[in-house]
């Protein structure tokens, strides 16, 4: 009888409770998972396991948590996702661990504290010029989605009256057809304490829909990608030079059109992922402690036509809407933000070893009737989709999937969910209508080789049974889904993350790491 009641209690599904900012392909996902959405008219005020929403949570949501719930957002990100906050702290790890590792930032002022500094770059840089121009970009600290942003070369059109920023604007991007892009790479912390980093091994690719022009700097819809304004020009429905329709690629379709020039794009994406961990050890050490919460960034990368990346911004709650086709991969998305999160977390720490393996005896007989686990027992899911990508022989990529769970979800779904067309599908001819203006030099890829992490070192092995967080002894998974484990990145950084977090110890791993792929 009793062992009919734990299988009982093991039926009832997971609660995920939303509020009205909540994006509605989460909700979509979490129901197609087989989870139910909380009611507080009905269900008791704890009786949920996550909580998302769009803004963050009080400090006191955070200590109230019990041990099955799980919050979106975790304390004191802010450092990361306002312009001024971010800028301030890669300042000041520029200043204690060198300019060789934080080059990856433009030249950047906080209004207004640093006006007369910037004054006097400003005209410095003019006398050295000459009469060559110099580009200045100017972004309101606090907003998002491009507003409030001026672009301006003479100092008579710089007019601040509020907290923002000033950087030099990158007047040489990589251009494809004569657009400009940035990258969005989706980046998911499961734990500051210890410091666990995953990055998303797909993402997009932004395009302005006009084509780039230094003599028109007023024209938005030329010099910014953000999603949110280029909709809306004249060009967006239009299809143009090598792009196609709309302003968004995926992340692999953008890599495949650097392999079809011959750059070194796995080189790229190290780069990318030594970017994100150095970003968010900047303000790592000074984040809150707070158990059972995550946080998903939107790193917004440029690559300039030397093929150099530099972090334009970090986005709290970045966009989730569906507005094209290209966007569908943001349900993959959530779905592995899911499967990594049960991973990694939501255990209950009360429970002793041996009633774990009662529970783990019934977890596939639970799963198949409900779709779900007890709010006390929630462990992660056995049939994750543990997906690389990998390079052929002729460059194609492949996708090695096994043991896919979630189902996809039905085609007439996710049309049901765009507002917008399909993508017009990249052509040979149109491809080589338009070439990155540098070339980088490429080191030909071996068969089926790994295109995961840039740490190929990584200590762990990919397995599908659960394993215990760091704290206590055991390193995180090195996947779930697309989503893939940046940091730690093997044993000496696993040790500087534990019982604090030792950023001097990890930089040397950093830089070891460097000396060695630069050798």
């Amino acid at each position: 009888m009793e062992e009919d009641e734990s299988s009982g209690a093991l039926l009832k599904p997971l609660v995920f409770r939303v509020d009205e900012t909540t994006p509605p392909v989460v909700q979509s996902v979490l129901l197609e998972r087989g989870w139910n959405k909380f009611d507080e008219q009905e269900q008791n005020a704890e009786d949920w396991n996550l909580y998302w929403r769009t803004s963050s949570f009080r400090m006191t949501e955070h200590i109230n948590v019990k041990p099955w719930q799980q919050l979106n957002h975790h304390p004191g990100t802010t450092k990361l996702t306002r312009k001024d906050c971010l800028a301030k702290h890669l300042k000041h790890m520029r200043r204690m661990y060198g300019t060789s590792l934080y080059q990856f930032i433009p030249l950047t002022f906080v209004m207004p504290n640093d006006y007369t500094k910037f004054v006097a770059e400003y005209f410095q840089e003019r006398q050295m010029l000459g009469t060559k121009r110099s580009y200045w970009i100017c972004k309101p600290a606090e907003l998002s989605r491009g507003r409030g942003i001026l672009i301006f070369s003479d100092f008579k059109d710089f007019i601040v009256d509020d907290m923002y920023i000033v950087q030099k604007y990158i007047s040489n991007p990589l251009l494809i057809g004569r657009y400009k892009c940035d990258l969005r790479i989706y980046v998911c912390v499961t734990g500051f304490k210890p410091l666990t980093i995953y990055v998303y091994q797909e993402g997009l690719v932004r395009f302005a829909t006009e084509k780039f022009d230094l003599s028109n700097l007023q024209n938005n819809y030329a010099h910014l990608t953000n999603s949110s304004i280029n909709k809306s020009g004249a060009s967006y429905e239009k299809i143009k030079e090598v792009i196609g329709h709309g302003c968004k690629w995926t992340l692999s379709r953008f890599f495949s059109y650097l392999r079809s020039w011959d750059v070194d794009d796995l080189l790229l994406w190290k780069k990318i992922h030594r970017m994100v961990i150095l970003t968010i050890l900047a303000i790592a050490p000074s984040v809150p402690s707070a158990a059972n919460c995550f946080e998903l960034f939107g790193f917004d990368i440029l690559i300039d036509d030397s093929l150099k990346p530099w972090l334009l911004e970090v986005n709290c709650s970045p966009a989730l809407t569906l507005d094209c086709s290209t966007d569908v991969l943001k349900r993959k998305l959530v779905h592995d933000i899911i499967d990594l999160i049960y991973l990694n977390g939501l255990r209950n720490e009360g429970r002793e070893a041996s009633n774990a393996t009662h529970r783990n005896s019934n977890i596939n007989a639970a799963k198949s009737d409900r779709g779900g686990l007890d709010a006390h027992d929630c462990l992660p899911y056995e049939s994750l989709s543990f997906t690389s990508r990998m390079y052929n022989k002729d460059d194609s990529v492949v996708e090695k999937a096994v043991s896919v769970h979630p189902k996809a979800a039905p085609v007439s779904q996710l049309e049901g969910e765009m507002s917008g067309q399909d993508d017009f599908h990249l052509s040979t001819k149109e491809m080589a209508q338009s070439k990155p203006k540098i070339r980088s030099r490429h080191t030909p890829h071996k068969t089926l080789m790994p295109y995961a992490s840039l740490f190929q070192s990584h200590s762990c092995k990919t397995k599908t049974s659960p394993r215990v967080l760091s704290d206590h002894g055991k390193a995180p998974d090195p996947q779930a889904g697309n989503f893939v484990l940046v940091f730690p990145f093997n044993e000496a950084t696993l040790g500087a993350s534990r019982n604090g977090l030792n950023v001097k110890r990890i930089i040397q791993e950093l830089q070891k790491l460097m000396n060695k792929q630069h050798s």
